[in-house]
């Protein structure tokens, strides 16, 4: 990592998630709903990826409409087979001549009712089964859009945007919106269908029962809304809470050596279970006052039901209606407050969603890197003369970092940079490298503009090994191996042995064939310097770019790698970025920096004499003055 541009991690969680706790039964109804900026806008443009799906878009309303019909239509058929039943009794209780059940009118209404029940749930299982196709199909076009997307991005934007934010896009924020595609949709089209169907069979049965019905609206809503604003200030503060626990627990285990060292073991489990009583307290609050909505809402559908049986009593002594209409209507009454909660809920989610969505599109509209040239200048393999003429150079603009810098290197030649930190080292390997763009200036290489070549092109003729080393998950073989595709066997071995890497990794179990883990933990940070060295050699650049590469190993190591690195390094321009500045003695030209600019330039020997900024530095590693150590770099 450059010493100009510190990167930050953080974990971002959409909506106030995070790897602890979860939602209670009621969430949708108290937790606080991260909302989009421009919520209709993203809508929009988040429908706009369901057009090459507008068939089975229509086929999923078409079955999600059948199947809510079918379930509607089912109480009032139900209450027709109650009605009978109760009027063939009663008939037989009077002794009126061929009065009875009719039990083969109620074995076809059975029949009929199995039907419906069995063509509601089939149509169900359709627009679930054809929803999930359209909405992973549809998640994996924009996570595709995406990651695409990231390798256009500059490197600037990794520098201003921390990893764990991006991660979280990337995840939580495609796995929020993969859910509400699938689930989310649907049940929005049920609810809503259920909604206007149910009023309709209940007008049909009795319009004043519908009216009791519909006069206890009003009352579940205020409750609702005054119990979710009084729970919100808990969701809040549980939310605030649980993030501040997730992240004492992330550093705590991170330097969990460090605090085994220092022994501040009781201070750390102390600050957790303060901060887990407050999480405690609030959770417990929260989700008692968002339970009270349950109990009250099943208060206020009791008294519709009381006025439906009274209303409904009243009305069939009066033979307004029947019986089973009764039956039917108490099952309706019952299902016209679930599609308000339903909406009410999903309400909620799909604000979350379309801010989830807008972060994507945030990333989507980024401005990518500038376009690589058209016509190739045919330079395929370049001797490695480089040259920086007139470059300035600052990360934010308006505040210079780079300023008129002049550096001429010959090909084949081992340049070495040195200087404090911060002052534009690591900067001037990144403009080489195309990383960052000049401000003013160009950078050469055998005497062509970096512009004028592919970034891929350009980046192939170098070979990077960093302070801060890199491997990814798998074997040591395949770690090497990414340095040249189609690497042979024995060019890895040889690409090991000349990093002196073949014999530690001989002495593991499984040898090449040893797997790293996701951090390569399970190895020594010396060692896993040496594997990147190695991928470096393998890679066979026609420019090396050595930054700090041997900080991480013994002395002794250091000399043997040092010497292979010059055999490497023969006929092949070499960038070293030191701080030791013993390592550099031998370096054809090294280049002295501070604040952006070339201020000394010349052999060790000749910088040496001078008496300047080189040899201060130089000479303040071998004194044992407690200033002189500060000096040093």
């Amino acid at each position: 990592m450059s010493d100009e541009r510190k990167e930050s991690s953080s974990s971002v969680f959409p909506g106030g998630r995070g790897p602890v706790g979860g939602w209670g039964p009621m969430a949708g109804l108290g937790m606080p709903v991260q909302k989009p900026k421009n919520a209709k806008g993203t809508l929009y443009r988040l429908l706009g990826y369901f057009r090459p799906h507008k068939v089975r878009i229509s086929m999923v309303v078409l079955a999600a409409i059948l199947s809510t019909i079918f379930s509607i239509l089912s109480p009032k058929i139900l209450g027709n087979a109650t009605t009978d039943l109760f009027e063939g009794f009663m008939q037989k209780m009077r002794g009126i001549p061929g009065g009875g059940v009719d039990f083969h009118e109620i074995l076809h209404i059975l029949i009929v009712l199995a039907f419906l029940y069995v063509f509601s749930s089939v149509f169900s299982y359709i627009q679930q089964y054809i929803m999930a196709g359209v909405a992973q199909t549809t998640v994996y076009t924009l996570r595709q859009q995406v990651m695409e997307k990231l390798t256009r991005l500059p490197v600037s934007f990794f520098d201003t945007h921390p990893h764990g934010e991006i991660l979280s896009r990337f995840v939580n924020d495609f796995d929020n919106i993969s859910s509400t595609l699938q689930q989310s949709l649907t049940q929005l089209i049920t609810a809503i269908v259920t909604f206007i169907g149910v009023i309709v069979m209940m007008l049909t049965i009795s319009p004043i029962m519908t009216l009791a019905v519909a006069l206890t609206l009003p009352l579940s809503f205020v409750v609702t809304r005054s119990i979710a604003i009084r729970s919100q200030a808990y969701f809040v503060a549980r939310q605030r809470q649980l993030g501040e626990l997730n992240g004492h627990v992330e550093e705590m285990y991170t330097g969990h050596p460090i605090i085994k060292a220092f022994g501040h073991e009781r201070r750390s489990i102390a600050k957790f279970d303060e901060i887990n009583e407050r999480l405690f307290d609030s959770s417990w609050k929260a989700q008692f006052v968002t339970g009270i909505i349950m109990p009250l809402m099943n208060v206020i559908g009791n008294l519709g039901y009381v006025l439906v049986s009274v209303i409904g009593g009243i009305l069939v002594t009066r033979q307004a209606i029947q019986i089973g209409d009764i039956q039917a209507f108490i099952q309706y009454a019952r299902q016209f407050s679930q599609p308000i909660t339903q909406l009410s809920s999903i309400s909620n989610v799909i604000q979350s969603t379309l801010a989830s969505s807008e972060r994507v599109f945030d990333i989507l509209d980024q401005p990518e890197e500038s376009a690589d040239p058209v016509d190739n200048v045919g330079l395929t393999s370049p001797q490695g003369s480089v040259a920086f003429q007139g470059v300035n150079f600052g990360y934010d603009v308006g505040t210079p970092l780079i300023a008129n810098l002049n550096v001429d290197v010959k090909a084949g030649q081992t340049v070495a940079i040195v200087g404090p930190t911060g002052a534009g080292k690591t900067t001037l390997v990144n403009l080489l490298m195309r990383f960052y763009d000049v401000d003013q200036g160009e950078i050469k290489v055998d005497g062509v503009g970096v512009t004028q070549f592919p970034r891929g092109q350009l980046r192939r003729w170098f070979g990077m090994v960093l302070q801060d080393t890199w491997l990814f998950h798998g074997t040591i073989r395949d770690n090497i191996a990414y340095g040249r595709d189609q690497a042979s066997e024995e060019e890895i071995i040889q690409s090991a042995r000349a990093a002196h890497a073949d014999h530690f990794i001989r002495t593991l179990p499984q040898g090449y064939d040893t797997v790293l883990n996701e951090e390569a933990s399970n190895i020594s940070h010396g060692q896993r310097q040496l594997l990147t060295i190695a991928r470096a050699i393998l890679a066979d650049p026609s420019i090396l770019i050595l930054d700090e590469a041997t900080s991480n190993v013994d002395t002794r190591t250091e000399m043997a790698i040092q010497s292979a690195m010059h055999n490497l390094m023969q006929g092949r321009t070499s960038f070293v970025i030191a701080h030791r500045l013993s390592t550099i003695r031998q370096a054809d030209q090294i280049l002295v920096m501070n604040h952006g600019k070339v201020v000394e330039q010349g052999t060790h020997l000749e910088l040496l004499a001078r008496g300047g900024l080189y040899a201060e530095l130089y000479n303040s590693q071998f004194t044992s003055s407690p200033s002189a150590n500060e000096a040093a770099v």
